[in-house]
């Protein structure tokens, strides 16, 4: 008996030695993991003045008109205006000669050669403008109040911007803004008064903003007018890229180191956003905090990183 169990012992002796072998060289599978980290890099918070802006649409307008009429019935003899034409103040812009006025003439020069006689009727400019509108061309019979063309006052030159009216708070305290053209000229305007009504459908305003500019601006042109919203001077402020969200983009939130080796969700609230900043309102942070930039994404809560140092 004692021989057979010795020799069982002899057989059953290398089984043991391999089993044992192998789960001493195969480290558990919680080792595996605990090894695992991912690269990153991390940055500080920044303070900076963050700002929000409104923009709505401006429309290049002559808020006068000035309507150029006749002063006698008659013919127009002449007319040195055309469509578009700047005019002056003074400038004669028709002359009108009426039936009776030829008549007379005829027989007065008849009567004595040196009397000079016209009869003509010549009709000025009242403002200084551009002719928008010309009705009437020589050769053509006229009354008396009857309307030759429009001038469009040049001093009244302004744009009109459309203003949702819920937006009145944020508009009314400002004095100047900055319209851009569409060609990407910038002009820097003053808001001079608002217009006394609002339109019944949109329930927008029109305010009215004066600009200076070196050349002429046609009418109708439509430019941007950005207005500041919130200014928020030494916001805190991480970059664009340090902030994660869900497939809604409903919650929001940044991975914060704990230690050298490890990284924790964070859930935050947002306010102003740039094209690469975000301010964040919650939580508190500070400028100890070490925020991963990238390697973030896809990251659990409570995951091991090795922080890369950036490439110069």
């Amino acid at each position: 008996m004692n021989v057979n169990l010795f020799s069982r012992t002899i057989y059953f002796l290398p089984a043991i030695l391999l089993f044992s072998c192998r789960d001493a060289a195969t480290p558990p599978d919680t080792a595996d993991q605990q090894q695992i980290q991912t690269s990153v890099t991390v940055t500080n918070i920044s303070r900076d003045t963050m700002s929000e802006y409104i923009e709505l649409n401006a429309t290049a307008s002559f808020l006068l008109k000035s309507p150029v009429k006749a002063n006698a019935n008659g013919y127009l003899q002449t007319s040195t205006i055309h469509r578009g034409q700047a005019v002056s103040r003074g400038q004669v812009l028709f002359t009108i000669k009426t039936k009776e006025a030829q008549s007379i003439g005829n027989v007065v020069t008849g009567l004595d050669s040196t009397f000079r006689f016209t009869g003509t009727n010549s009709i000025r400019a009242s403002e200084d403008g551009f002719i928008t509108q010309l009705d009437h061309q020589p050769g053509d019979y006229v009354q008396d109040g009857e309307q030759l063309a429009v001038i469009s006052t040049k001093n009244s030159f302004a744009f009109l911007m459309n203003m949702p009216y819920e937006l009145r708070p944020y508009v009314v305290s400002q004095k100047t803004v900055v319209l851009l053209l569409p060609d990407g000229e910038k002009l820097q305007g003053a808001i001079s008064g608002a217009m006394p009504s609002v339109d019944s459908a949109a329930q927008t305003q029109s305010i009215v903003i004066k600009v200076n500019s070196s050349h002429t601006i046609p009418e109708n042109l439509v430019a941007k007018v950005r207005i500041l919203k919130i200014l928020k001077p030494g916001a805190v402020t991480v970059p664009k890229s340090a902030i994660l969200t869900n497939e809604t983009q409903t919650d929001f939130w940044i991975m914060k180191l704990i230690d050298s080796a490890t990284a924790v969700k964070v859930p935050v609230k947002k306010g102003i956003e740039t094209a690469d900043r975000v301010e964040i309102i919650s939580p508190v942070l500070t400028h100890r905090d070490m925020i991963l930039t990238s390697g973030n994404y896809g990251l659990e809560d409570t995951a091991r990183v090795k922080i890369m140092r950036p490439q110069q």
